[in-house]
């Protein structure tokens, strides 16, 4: 027989990027009693990951529970980039409620409408936090009316557009129920979580059920299951069945060897658990996504609906430049497979191929994004590798057709920028269908673009809106091919030869472009050194000293003036390079090649390709 759990509430926090949901976690952490009166707590307490510090987003969804009143409020934080899109759909399974998070001033934007279809899909129920109100140019009364009409355009039920709304600011600590109110805590917003979310069903004394919705990696203990027990009872040492939706022949039996359950932010060891709790598991070894744990005698798989598929693929490969080896402690390709076949335990939204080179692999990710964040952590961890630029993953239709993935971008640019941008995205396909006036001299501008259209552009963006552009794109599925795109119109500076930057070479060389690299710096013969402002490559000899000669001019030892180098991030240099060049990774660099080093081999296979 069902029954509800009612001292529990479980919940996701959904959001576009940067909308504060991660802040608003904190503070609900803080607000209920979850850390001790003396206790330094990091800011953005949920994004644990350097790389998720450092950048301001949250990459994986993050568990935590607080505790209100005697009810215990599991909370799961997601991520807002659709790059991410994989991690909002399956912990959206475990909760019966969400908490969806606007900006003020930004209000709905593109992801905004990604996580809250998911939610109405699945008929969660739904609390509106328009947060940030305290936003010098906060405009909550237009957002809130956006909100209503987006609702209204994805078909909510009755019961979601009836939906409650709260006003906070997650900086400032508090929540109100109307703008007007006075209020300087989270109490509104916390009472709004107990009267509106429904509290979890099932039926305790059923046999065991639990879909496991996402999976945690750790060095020690392996892979650990987190989900939600619908229906029944767990218990460490018990034997149960793990069985999946999708594989019909899946059946392994395994026994339960460690049970934990979240309170705040740690996992505390339980010895049982039922209905409606979210609990993680953990030795069992080939545990995966969308896993059905459940009674031996009954094996019953939990529907599960499949991650989107990856839209973008990059070659991984073995570095075997010049300088491969020197930099990096993992450079071989065992260890690089071995890498990101690891990767595969905790990212569902990846895929790993191996190709017919024993040394290089097919990576397919969501996005540019997505697959920077693996190469920036394997960077950090010691590999020493090579990547492809990105390329989009095509389909074909029955009829024959090539099909590519499309994206829906909307762009906000300042008025006197708008002509310039609309010029440069309607060269990589983009069609522009609609623009509206924004606050603050701005406009926003929708575009339907080809995936492949968005490949090397946020370098050209910035520069042409002056760095106050904001571009955000979300997945629009797959359409007819829309015909060649030209990338990159400059061509690259290559290094002749092998050996050291010297000044004197870098000063003649400059004059031929911008340089990325500065005196001192190894080359080797095919290297990128800089960028040229024509369009065909140029090979230039960085390493040239100078001859000695007898006679000495005054102004032979006046100091050569370099132009300082342009140093380019990850994410730069992966928009940057062209189909015919890699980005060799270590921990120390990042350099640019051409793939074929030897001038005379390169120039032969161009002119092959051009035939």
């Amino acid at each position: 027989m069902k029954t509800s759990r009612e001292d529990i509430r479980n919940i996701a926090i959904i959001a576009h990027v940067d909308h504060g949901k991660t802040t608003l976690v904190d503070e609900l952490l803080k607000q209920s009693g979850t850390f001790r009166e003396n206790q330094e707590v990091a800011e953005r307490v949920m994004d644990s990951n350097d790389i998720e510090r450092e950048r301001g987003i949250t990459i994986l969804s993050k568990n935590t529970a607080i505790h209100y009143k005697n009810k215990k409020i599991n909370i799961i934080d997601t991520p807002g980039h659709a790059d991410f899109g994989g991690e909002v759909e399956r912990v959206l399974k475990m909760v019966n409620g969400v908490i969806l998070v606007v900006d003020a001033f930004e209000g709905v934007m593109p992801q905004t409408k990604f996580v809250l279809q998911k939610a109405l899909e699945l008929d969660l129920d739904l609390i509106v936090c328009i947060n940030k109100i305290d936003r010098a140019e906060a405009r909550p009364k237009e957002v809130e009316d956006e909100i209503v009409e987006l609702l209204l355009e994805l078909d909510a039920s009755d019961k979601q557009l009836d939906c409650p709304f709260v006003y906070a600011s997650a900086r400032g600590g508090f929540a109100k129920y109307n703008l007007d109110d006075e209020s300087d805590t989270m109490e509104p917003l916390f009472e709004t979580i107990i009267k509106h979310i429904p509290a979890p069903t099932g039926d305790a004394e059923a046999p065991v059920q639990m879909l496991i919705s996402t999976i945690d990696y750790n060095e020690y203990v392996g892979r650990i299951g987190v989900g939600k027990i619908d229906n029944g009872t767990i218990k460490v040492n018990q034997e149960v069945l793990i069985v999946n939706h999708h594989e019909p022949d899946r059946s392994k039996r395994v026994k339960i060897t460690k049970l934990y359950e979240f309170d705040g932010l740690n996992k505390v060891e339980v010895n049982e658990a039922t209905i409606g709790s979210i609990v993680a598991l953990s030795g069992i070894e080939d545990l995966k996504i969308g896993d059905t744990i459940c009674s031996v005698d009954h094996p019953d798989a939990i529907p599960f609906q499949k991650i989107s598929e990856p839209t973008i693929a990059m070659t991984f490969m073995v570095n075997d430049s010049p300088l491969a080896g020197q930099e990096g402690k993992f450079v071989t390709s065992r260890h690089i497979r071995e890498r990101l076949f690891r990767e595969l335990n905790t990212d569902v939204s990846l895929r790993v191929e191996e190709t017919d080179n024993t040394d290089s692999f097919k990576v397919s990710g969501r996005g540019e994004l997505h697959l920077s964040v693996l190469i920036e952590n394997m960077r950090r961890e010691g590999y020493e590798f090579a990547v492809s630029k990105a390329e989009v993953l095509y389909h074909t239709d029955e009829r024959g057709r090539k099909l590519e993935p499309m994206e829906v971008a909307y762009v906000d640019v300042p008025d006197d920028c708008t002509g310039t941008v609309i010029q440069k995205l309607s060269m990589r396909k983009g069609e522009l269908n609609g623009m509206a006036p924004l606050a603050n001299s701005t406009t926003r501008l929708e575009f339907t673009i080809p995936s492949r259209g968005l490949i090397g552009y946020t370098n050209e963006f910035l520069t042409d809106t002056k760095g106050s552009g904001v571009i955000n794109t979300i997945f629009d599925g797959y359409e007819p091919f829309k015909g060649e795109i030209s990338y990159r119109k400059q061509g690259s500076l290559i290094a002749f030869e092998s050996g050291e930057a010297i000044t004197y070479g870098l000063f003649n060389a400059q004059e031929r472009g911008t340089l990325f690299i500065g005196p001192g710096t190894k080359v080797y013969g095919g290297m990128i050194v800089g960028q040229t402002g024509r369009s065909e490559d140029i090979e230039v000899n960085v390493c040239k000293t100078k001859h000695l000669t007898n006679t000495r001019s005054s102004s032979a030892d006046d100091a050569l003036r370099l132009v300082p180098p342009k140093v380019m991030s990850l994410e730069q240099s992966l928009e940057f390079i062209d189909t015919d060049e890699l980005l060799e990774v270590t921990p120390k660099s990042l350099r640019i090649r051409k793939k074929i080093l030897d001038p005379t081999l390169r120039f032969r296979a161009k002119k092959n390709a051009q035939n």
